[in-house]
């Protein structure tokens, strides 16, 4: 999971991968409702961990059930909450199938750890609360996206309140403080390789939709948003439509990390 999330890294380092307002102008063929991707993509990482434990007999301790118990209640909520209440764009198929896939050996990797191989020690008991502090304004976050627009409204807005006063990616930094807490309280390999592989997805989708708001601000030439431009791969519409509509976006918002990047 390590390696993937280093591969990822350098393989995105100029283009994210295509959906949300990442997509591709040119949309691929297959395309699947928002919230029907999400639920699918989600489900994986949920049902693993559930299955693995109907299926083990060994008998689980309190401190291991209460660490299983939180990673299920992220994936819960990904697969029955927030993909229900999405109002997000279609997916590709295949970056649906990729989420999924990863889910699945997210929810295999992390529910095998945690049945059999987890010790939780109090004196990293502290991750727990940096994992439901992520978790709370990851939430927070997704509930001010989803209000900037009524329903089948289709129009960008300028995210403000909570954490968005500080992070244009409010909603990616509180997931990422959800899984440092979970690598905190687990203290294993498994849990520090989905935090960084979250930091790694995540990380530079949030910094790029960053400069995407920031940048066009600045320019004064619409045409010179092009593939060779600080912004790969953006289109001309799409340029001159940021830089009409956000000039006034705050420049002491930074990207994922409040204060710092």
């Amino acid at each position: 999971m390590l390696l993937a999330g280093l591969l990822h890294l350098i393989n995105h380092r100029k283009a994210q991968a295509s959906y949300g307002r990442h997509m591709k102008p040119t949309a691929p063929a297959r395309m699947v409702p928002a919230r029907v991707a999400w639920f699918l993509q989600e489900m994986p990482a949920l049902l693993m961990p559930l299955l693995l434990m109907h299926l083990s007999r060994q008998y689980s301790t309190m401190g291991r059930a209460i660490l299983l118990k939180t990673f299920c209640l992220h994936y819960f909520h990904r697969t029955f909450v927030y993909s229900l209440l999405t109002r997000g764009q279609p997916f590709p198929l295949s970056v649906m199938t990729t989420g999924g896939f990863f889910c699945f050996l997210n929810g295999f990797l992390q529910g095998h750890y945690l049945l059999h191989c987890a010790q939780f020690d109090e004196k990293w008991s502290a991750g727990l609360v940096v994992f439901y502090i992520g978790m709370a304004i990851n939430i927070h976050s997704d509930y001010i996206l989803r209000n900037l627009r009524k329903p089948k409204e289709i129009v960008y807005k300028i995210p403000a309140g909570g954490l968005f006063e500080y992070v244009s990616g409010a909603n990616y930094f509180g997931e990422l403080v959800e899984w440092f807490g979970y690598a905190i309280v687990t203290w294993s390999l498994p849990g520090f390789s989905i935090a960084v592989f979250s930091l790694c997805f995540i990380g530079p989708r949030a910094y790029y939709h960053h400069k995407y708001l920031q940048y066009f601000q600045k320019i004064n030439d619409p045409c010179f948003c092009t593939v060779d431009s600080f912004i790969p791969n953006f289109s001309y519409l799409c340029c001159r439509f940021y830089k009409e509509h956000f000039k006034e976006y705050p420049r002491f918002r930074k990207a994922l990390i409040p204060f710092i990047f």
